[in-house]
């Protein structure tokens, strides 16, 4: 019988790569610690390489290579594009190219980690098959920097020098051989497996998991739990109504670290343009997701309330008109901020708060519904 995989567009460097380094850090830190036992210096090198690499592709591949969120300085690019290629996501530009494709056609057949395709695909199923060369024709401003083509050129040996080999040798300078193979297997392999599955899990779990309260058209969605793990990229719902803020968690309570180091960078003069969306457009995105749930529930209202037309409850009945009364002021306010951002012109925080509040306070009306029957008790 015809096996259904097909092995002829299988990238088996890719995929050889993904298994075996998975399946060393699975088994081998164990057995090192059992019999080597836990030494601080290695799980301070492990925590070191992990924000450091994490950060290069949150930061660097992520948000200043792929969305352009903001300008950085020389030692900022250069940094970034060392680390990242110690992750082996591939070169910045690679990345950036597929981010963008990602975006572009989301959800689609052509968005390369698309979740319909099913979790393990978007999650790293699509990197088995991922072959080379690639046209990258989305990437052309990309192309112009000297420092992303020298990493594309250079990024497989850049990873290999600076995220295996230091590492090796600084543990080796630590503790002779033992150490050197803690720094390998620990601050090398089981940390590369950490920092890629952290970005695996942004294309696979924040797309299955999660709130939407910025467009529900699209399956990403926010997670605070993933934002702990890969520096604040879960809020992933808002990422993709605002691709291009340099903040993904854009609340001040949200967990951003990326967004902290960028903003740390532009007041020590490393960055600077840095790109965020205005309030007033973010909490028209809000409340307009909140008028596609109200229509949505305000029908089934509809539709109950005409089959209940005999008997309804008094209470149900006067929620209904509560709710409707709520509908019209809520659609005065969304027309009014909707008009105020197409001419440009700025709110008052009050206002925004205020509207914020009532729209949440909609919401709530809406859902306290579902708890009714129309019919009479």
């Amino acid at each position: 019988m015809k096996s259904r995989i097909p092995f002829d567009r299988v990238n088996w460097t890719s995929s050889i790569f993904l298994t075996v380094t998975f399946f060393t850090a699975l088994i081998g830190t164990p057995i090192y610690f059992i019999k080597f036992g836990v030494d601080p210096f290695q799980i301070a090198l492990f925590f070191f390489y992990f924000l450091a690499t994490g950060l290069s592709i949150t930061l660097g591949y992520h948000r200043l290579f792929a969305h352009r969120a903001f300008k950085a300085k020389a030692p900022v690019k250069l940094g970034t594009l060392i680390f990242g290629a110690c992750a082996f996501e591939d070169s910045a530009l690679d990345w950036a190219s597929d981010h963008r494709m990602h975006h572009k056609h989301v959800d689609e057949d052509d968005d390369p980690y698309d979740i319909s395709k099913g979790f393990f695909w978007a999650h790293m199923g699509w990197i088995f098959f991922k072959l080379y060369p690639r046209p990258l024709a989305n990437v052309n401003d990309l192309k112009k920097d000297e420092l992303v083509m020298w990493q594309h050129r250079w990024h497989r040996a850049l990873g290999f020098l600076f995220g295996i080999v230091v590492p090796t040798m600084i543990g080796m300078i630590w503790n002779g051989g033992a150490g050197a193979l803690g720094g390998f297997l620990l601050a090398g392999v089981a940390r590369i497996v950490a920092v890629q599955h952290c970005t695996f899990f942004i294309n696979s779990l924040c797309h299955t998991m999660g709130r939407r309260p910025y467009d529900s058209r699209t399956s990403a969605r926010d997670s605070f739990l993933m934002a702990i793990f890969t520096f604040g990229e879960g809020y992933h719902n808002y990422h993709h109504s605002f691709q291009h803020d340099y903040r993904n968690g854009v609340k001040k309570w949200q967990f951003d670290p990326t967004k902290w180091a960028i903003w740390t960078l532009s007041k020590l003069g490393l960055a600077s343009e840095l790109r965020r969306v205005p309030a007033e457009k973010i909490l028209l995105a809000e409340m307009r997701e909140t008028r596609r749930q109200a229509e949505l529930r305000l029908a089934e209202i509809e539709a109950a309330k005409a089959k209940q037309i005999e008997n309804p409850c008094p209470r149900w009945q006067g929620a209904v008109e509560a709710v409707h009364e709520m509908t019209e002021k809520f659609s005065k306010n969304y027309a009014e901020l909707e008009e105020a951002v197409a001419e440009g012109v700025r709110v008052s925080k009050k206002n925004l708060a205020r509207w914020k509040a009532e729209a949440a306070d909609y919401l709530e009306h809406l859902a306290a519904m579902d708890q009714m029957t129309p019919a009479a008790t």
